[in-house]
């Protein structure tokens, strides 16, 4: 009997044991110990991560950076202006991460989740960390299918592929935000997601893209992150993670995502300001030693996946600031190394007031003529090279008292077309106008214009394109090899159009 009556209590405690769920909740709680501008140290963090998202007890959140023996070196997100020394602050069980989702598409916030646009909380899908390992290289496909800007010149010489990354630098004021502003606008009906990401920029600035933004009907399709020059470079620091992030989420369900980050040498600055707070070693020019790795780590992660990894693709567009035109900078230097080509935008263009400010020669796309439809291969194979020609033999001729007939005919096709790749902002052209513009220039039917009434020549072509060939506009559009007898009814209908402008002046 006694023994029976053990057992039962033996069962019984065993089940009471199964089935009690404590109701305590053990929390990783630590103090702060000093506070340095964006950089607080803590300690008693005993079981926290490298990389995990912690709150003060103010609400100010903050990540993990550094863990030493005694103290945790934490970057503070925003101003952080509450965070006091003796604080409480708590690990939250989980790294940095973002909300994601269609919901946020024509949304302006922050990378903490914080609205700017006055439209009440996000309501994302769900939450994604901001790191996430690049794909690799066995789910990705190559780079064939164009991304399409309208800017001429970009299309035709410096062609970008959908998963390209293609770095936009020049000095300031030279046009390397309306270029990836256009780039933006002319995806409209294209079933291309946007995200614009503005990292320590002025107010005012971020303000103006949003106003073009709006203006251009391009927050249909397009989100927006803001990390302002006053947020502080914790929140500056994470934001091009954050804004990455959620573009994998989209071209993981198999979406196409052009990504802009403006720009990434702010970006560079905010981590060399926290890395030497958090008393890591600095290198050249005072930029910590892995200044290299947080960049690449960022572009790496922009690709075109196989289709049976989902299909889609994401496409950056870093934009970094150079000094004094010096391409040979530590930063420059490391982004050229990391993408796929650049834009390159010169000052001295810029200030004859030709737009957009693209230098050609400094400029290369190593996708190249794959990432084009066929008809521009067919077309402007040797454009880029006989440009760049002609800008060194128009350096020489000034110095020449008389040139042959053969060279003054190259340069006047070359100023030609030089006035063709100029253009005005949020004017951006189709595809089938590319071609049928520069196919009359090739040809010579611009030869006999002033180069002052070239401009108007184009417009005409333009105009005339869809309305008179439609067949063609939709097989170039398609993708189609430019045949000759196309070419001919292109030809045929310009020399026309010309004809009948001449008539009319």
């Amino acid at each position: 009997m006694l023994e029976k009556s053990l057992h039962k209590n033996q069962q019984a405690f065993n089940q009471a044991i199964s089935s009690f769920s404590p109701k305590i909740q053990v929390e990783d709680v630590g103090r702060i110990l000093s506070v340095t501008g964006p950089i607080a140290r803590a300690s008693g963090l005993a079981s926290i991560g490298f990389e995990e998202l912690v709150q003060c007890a103010d609400g100010t959140l903050g990540m993990v950076a550094s863990i030493g023996a005694e103290t945790t070196g934490i970057i503070l997100f925003g101003q952080a202006i509450g965070v006091r020394a003796g604080m409480e602050v708590k690990g939250l069980k989980r790294v940095v991460d973002v909300e994601v989702g269609s919901s946020l598409i024509g949304r302006v916030f922050t990378a903490a989740g914080v609205p700017l646009d006055n439209r009440g909380p996000l309501d994302g899908d769900q939450r994604r960390p901001v790191e996430h390992p690049a794909p690799a290289i066995m789910k990705r496909d190559p780079v064939i299918t164009p991304l399409e800007t309208g800017i001429k010149v970009i299309d035709t010489m410096i062609p970008i592929g959908k998963g390209q990354r293609e770095l936009i630098l020049g000095d300031r004021q030279t046009g390397k935000t309306a270029i990836a502003l256009d780039a933006i606008c002319n995806q409209h009906g294209k079933d291309v997601i946007c995200i614009y990401t503005a990292i320590g920029q002025r107010e005012s600035a971020t303000a103006r893209v949003l106003h073009e933004l709006q203006e251009n009907g391009a927050f249909d399709y397009t989100l927006v992150l803001v990390a302002g020059g006053e947020d502080g470079p914790g929140l500056q620091f994470i934001t091009p993670y954050a804004a990455t992030a959620i573009g994998e989420y989209f071209m993981e369900q198999g979406r196409d995502v052009l990504i802009v980050y403006d720009d990434l040498t702010r970006h560079a600055r905010s981590y060399r300001e926290l890395s030497l707070l958090l008393e890591r070693p600095p290198g050249r020019e005072a930029y910590p030693g892995d200044i290299f790795y947080i960049h690449s780590r960022l572009l790496e992660r922009s690709t075109h996946l196989r289709r049976e990894f989902g299909g889609g693709s994401l496409t950056a567009l870093p934009i970094i600031e150079t000094e004094e035109q010096n391409l040979s900078s530590y930063i420059p230097t490391n982004l050229i190394s990391i993408t796929d080509g650049q834009i390159y935008l010169s000052p001295q263009l810029f200030a004859k007031g030709m737009l957009p400010a693209v230098d050609v020669g400094k400029s290369v796309s190593r996708v190249g003529g794959k990432a084009q439809k066929q008809a521009f291969r067919d077309l402007v194979g040797e454009l880029k090279l006989s440009y760049s020609q002609f800008e060194e033999l128009e350096t020489f001729a000034r110095f020449a008292t008389r040139l042959d007939e053969e060279t003054r005919k190259s340069l006047e096709r070359g100023r030609r077309l030089r006035e063709v790749l100029r253009q005005k902002r949020y004017h951006p052209l189709q595809d089938f106008e590319q071609i049928m513009v520069m196919l009359a220039l090739v040809n010579g039917l611009f030869d006999p214009l002033p180069t002052n009434l070239v401009a108007q020549a184009e417009q005409k072509i333009c105009e005339m394109a869809a309305s008179r060939l439609p067949q063609i506009c939709t097989d170039i559009t398609a993708g189609e090899k430019l045949s000759e007898a196309m070419q001919e009814e292109i030809l045929t209908e310009c020399r026309n159009l010309l004809d009948e402008a001449e008539k009319v002046e």
